[in-house]
């Protein structure tokens, strides 16, 4: 018999919809079916289901003082429903403003105006007995996600980072989470079968197979709110950073790339579009040039990761594993502490479950 594993979510945007949509949807997953869409039904003794939504945090007038199974599908929420989730019980609260939100972004974000309504985050979680919080605000809110990041210290819950603000991957950060004693998983969610994760594959392959890699980039587009708020290049740095440096730290040596948003396309909605192209020599020093097209909805992508991601912070907790768990992070971060080899990094995961490494 589990416990349950009681969740706060900061941002409760289309990708929070999207796991918690996936709480209802997987409810009854068996554990020996392969269940599509998820990489694990049960992540060592927990189920999907013994997630447990407990507190929400956002600064959308749409949605702050509903239920979250109602402001998850409030506007600008982009995830196309699949889910029929039952009335939760939670409400959702005003959280912190701070750079949480870029000034051309307030309208479509129905952004509540005074600051001091903010609640007390540490105060919620202790209040709501949360004991994982998963960080999903807008890309760019580096202020924000150390306010988030600090009441998760204060209130002695472990930290999911699903942005590439730099919060795990940060020496001094992750001090912090170690000298705690508490658990940290980070920066920067892959999706399941995303852009990064496909590029950095590629780039794997490439080289494996003795091809020499000349340049390489990737152009992506979207309707949802995530590329509305990158079309300002100072809130997309660290993403940018994030990604290349998922898929170039799989080479030995240094090549051209380009990596990042690239363009808001209104009518896409929640639908992503990723070219992908490489150009490298083969056998004879002859070119070989490589197009890849990626379609795919964008905020479920991410979902059953964050969820495997979520059921690691708890295993740690459970055997008393404090900092960063670097197997997780880099199977499902882009910008971990350390980064691992997909296959290597997946066999560590599977070794973490088992309890033959510590982290």
């Amino acid at each position: 018999m589990t416990r349950k594993i009681k969740v706060a979510i900061a941002g409760l945007g289309s990708c929070a919809s999207a796991i918690i949509q996936g709480l209802t949807y997987y409810k009854d997953a068996k554990d020996d079916d392969h269940i599509p869409g998820l990489m694990h039904v049960r992540f060592g003794p927990y189920h999907v289901s013994d997630l447990e939504i407990v507190a929400a945090f956002d600064i959308n007038t749409n949605k702050i003082g509903k239920d979250v199974s109602e402001a998850i599908f409030a506007p600008p929420n982009a995830v196309k429903p699949f889910a029929d989730v039952p009335h939760l019980g939670v409400t959702v609260l005003p959280g912190p403003i701070s750079d949480g939100v870029a000034d051309h972004m307030r309208e479509a974000f129905f952004c509540y105006e005074n600051e001091d309504d903010a609640v007390d985050v540490a105060h919620i979680l202790k209040e709501t007995g949360a004991e994982v919080l998963v960080n999903f605000l807008p890309v760019g809110s580096e202020n924000a996600t150390k306010i988030y990041a600090q009441a998760a210290l204060d209130a002695g819950v472990a930290f999911a980072n699903g942005i590439p603000s730099f919060i795990v991957s940060d020496p001094e950060w992750s001090q912090k989470f170690t000298d705690a004693g508490i658990p940290a998983a980070g920066d920067d969610i892959k999706s399941q079968l995303g852009a990064t994760i496909l590029h950095r594959v590629l780039m794997q392959l490439m080289y494996d197979r003795g091809i020499d890699v000349k340049d390489s980039y990737q152009l992506n587009i979207g309707g949802n709110t995530d590329f509305l708020n990158m079309k300002k290049e100072a809130r997309l740095t660290t993403k940018r950073v994030s990604k290349t440096e998922a898929v170039t730290s799989v080479l030995p040596y240094s090549v051209p790339t380009r990596i990042g948003p690239s363009d808001y396309v209104g009518f896409l909605e929640d639908n992503k579009i990723c070219y992908i192209n490489a150009n490298g020599s083969n056998f004879g020093d002859h070119p070989i040039d490589i197009q890849i097209k990626l379609s795919v909805q964008d905020s479920p992508n991410s979902a059953g990761v964050m969820i495997d991601v979520i059921r690691a912070l708890a295993i740690a907790q459970d055997r008393k594993i404090g900092g960063p768990l670097i197997s997780m992070s880099s199977y499902a971060f882009k910008h971990p502490p350390t980064q691992i080899e997909e296959q290597k990094s997946k066999q560590q995961v599977e070794d973490y479950i088992a309890g033959k490494i510590d982290r």
